[in-house]
């Protein structure tokens, strides 16, 4: 597979300490990084890591650092009153500090249609602890039995399920809007409906899509059997941020892996399942774990 992990959060938290996240977009000028540190150093905590990025024809800074602290020195209140004087400070578009075993996890809503595979790929890594959210419901347009594997895994863990099924007259965009009202971000899980401009201004969120890499070449239905019919040797699959244009937002990740003559369509698609799985859940954690920032209109810098 030809993708590239990025590093996991720092691991050496000394006992008794927290790790913090901080995510930072400013104008650019002298002394941004120093400032940071500076005001992480005076609370008594510890930079792990920074990352920065400064584009070469942009006057905009970029920062991710990771530290730690000691929160009976740094109340998380004046941790966050701390970065906030820093925001008003250099004017930032946007300053984020979260203290993943502090704060709570991330709510959210996955939609999903008929096919599976995505959508319990998530409530796994959920179920083990290694998705940083809390699932709020699942809701889809697509009917499933009571003895359904994922009806049957919902029941279990609690989790709500909701059946909208829709028509092209009715896409019960405000049933969902109602379910959805108090999530942190919505996760498309293969949810193959279009949402109107409507509704994305009124959620106001981020959405986070998945869609596999064979697009534009195989339009229609059963893309996978015309992309095996064609003989291509790469497929992919894309997570991107949902916007008015259709598959078309700011890509969050990516992923590609080699096909050859001698796979048949079933390993074909399974292939291709796999990278779908591996990518919209590469792409909320990394969310989840403030790596990404929008750049520019349809780009995003993903540290």
């Amino acid at each position: 597979m030809l993708s590239v992990a990025r590093r996991p959060l720092s691991a050496a938290v000394p006992a008794g300490n927290l790790l913090g996240i901080h995510l930072f977009k400013c104008p650019d000028t002298v002394g941004i990084v120093a400032k940071l540190s500076e005001r992480i150093a005076s609370r008594g905590g510890n930079i792990h890591s920074v990352d920065v990025f400064v584009p070469d024809d942009k006057h905009v800074f970029y920062s991710r650092s990771e530290f730690t602290y000691n929160p009976k020195l740094w109340p998380r209140d004046e941790l966050h009153k701390d970065f906030l004087d820093l925001s008003h400070y250099f004017s930032a578009q946007r300053s984020t500090v979260r203290v993943p075993d502090l704060d709570p996890k991330y709510k959210i809503s996955v939609l999903a249609s008929k096919q599976d595979h995505c959508l319990f790929d998530l409530l796994y890594r959920w179920r083990e602890g290694r998705l940083p959210v809390d699932i709020n419901c699942v809701i889809s347009n697509h009917d499933r039995s009571e003895d359904n594997h994922v009806r049957r895994f919902l029941q279990r863990h609690g989790i709500p399920y909701h059946y909208l099924p829709t028509t092209s007259g009715n896409k019960r965009e405000q049933e969902i809007l109602e379910l959805i009202q108090d999530t942190d971000f919505v996760v498309l899980a293969r949810y193959m409906q279009i949402l109107s401009e409507s509704f994305l201004q009124s959620y106001g969120k981020d959405i986070i899509n998945i869609h596999h890499g064979l697009l534009p070449s195989f339009k229609g239905g059963h893309p996978s059997r015309q992309a095996f019919n064609a003989g291509v040797k790469l497929i992919g699959a894309t997570s991107h941020f949902v916007t008015t244009e259709l598959d078309a937002g700011p890509i969050i990740e990516q992923m590609v892996e080699r096909v050859s003559h001698r796979d048949t369509l079933q390993s074909f698609v399974v292939k291709s399942e796999n990278l779908e799985k591996q990518c919209l859940a590469e792409a909320i954690k990394s969310y989840c774990e403030l790596r990404v920032l929008p750049y520019e209109l349809k780009k995003t810098v993903v540290f």
